[in-house]
């Protein structure tokens, strides 16, 4: 059974394109037909495509890994982050940090400075630096925030990147793909579907339809960090059975030997 509903895509607008002067040729296969000048997205292929990222993506959150979500534009940031946070994900809604992936050690430098400024507050610092500094120092702190908040616990480069309107983060797409991390983006009727590795053919533009395609991949994720958690109970509850197999086993060899001591003691 698909993940995606057809009459529920259609509803949130997901089938409108842009313009058809405005095309991008690679998005051929996926667009039904023209209509008032616009492409209509054929959303038969939409549930399809939609189906394959999320089985993947699912896959991805039960092996214990990342996806590093992203989308700047205004329609998009907070359906995002909304979203996101429900998985414990990491997101980038602002701009993107030029080499957040291919100069990931500098960016993780910046997310480590921010835990510095933290524990000057506390550690008895703050007190000993003038108003001046202090209010420089919360200016800085603040600006890393708002960039870098969002993937403070990002230790390492994710495990894929999941993009709305790669045309707008071609940056982000370029990095993952010089570093061969997989990429899964809505794409648009003006993109072009063959830069990413999971294309979902879709509106991009409309609030409405990032947010049924955010409910569905989110949705995946979530399935996939459950199985991982159930998964992870039984390895503890088959540890401990093997655990507690082999006490007994020790405690009936050594009462063995016991009886076997006793059976063999000479009499006097």
């Amino acid at each position: 059974m698909s993940r995606a509903n057809y009459n529920d895509l259609l509803e949130a607008g997901v089938h409108f394109g842009h313009l058809a002067r405005k095309w991008n040729p690679a998005m051929a296969p996926y667009i039904f037909m023209k209509k008032n000048g616009i492409h209509i997205i054929d959303l038969n292929k939409t549930v399809v495509k939609l189906d394959e990222a999320c089985d993947a993506l699912k896959q991805i959150a039960k092996s214990g890994k990342k996806v590093l979500f992203v989308a700047t534009k205004k329609q998009a940031k907070d359906v995002v982050s909304n979203s996101v946070k429900n998985i414990n994900m990491p997101y980038v809604t602002e701009r993107w940090p030029g080499g957040m992936l291919t100069n990931f050690a500098t960016i993780r430098k910046a997310i480590k400075k921010m835990g510095s400024i933290d524990k000057m507050k506390t550690d008895g610092t703050w007190e000993n630096i003038n108003k001046k500094e202090r209010l420089l120092i919360t200016r800085e702190r603040e600006k890393l925030e708002k960039t870098l908040g969002s993937v403070a616990d990002l230790t390492r480069l994710p495990a894929a990147l999941f993009i709305v309107d790669i045309s707008k983060e071609h940056i982000a797409v370029s990095e993952a793909r010089k570093l061969n991390i997989p990429t899964f983006a809505i794409v648009d009727t003006n993109t072009n579907p063959n830069l990413v590795d999971f294309a979902i053919p879709a509106n991009d533009d409309a609030s409405k339809s990032i947010q049924i395609i955010m409910d569905t991949v989110t949705k995946a994720i979530q399935e996939g960090l459950s199985e991982r958690k159930v998964d992870k109970d039984k390895d503890e509850d088959s540890a401990e059975k093997d655990h507690e197999a082999a006490v007994t086993e020790v405690t009936a060899e050594e009462g063995g030997e016991q009886e076997e001591r006793r059976t063999k003691r000479p009499r006097k």
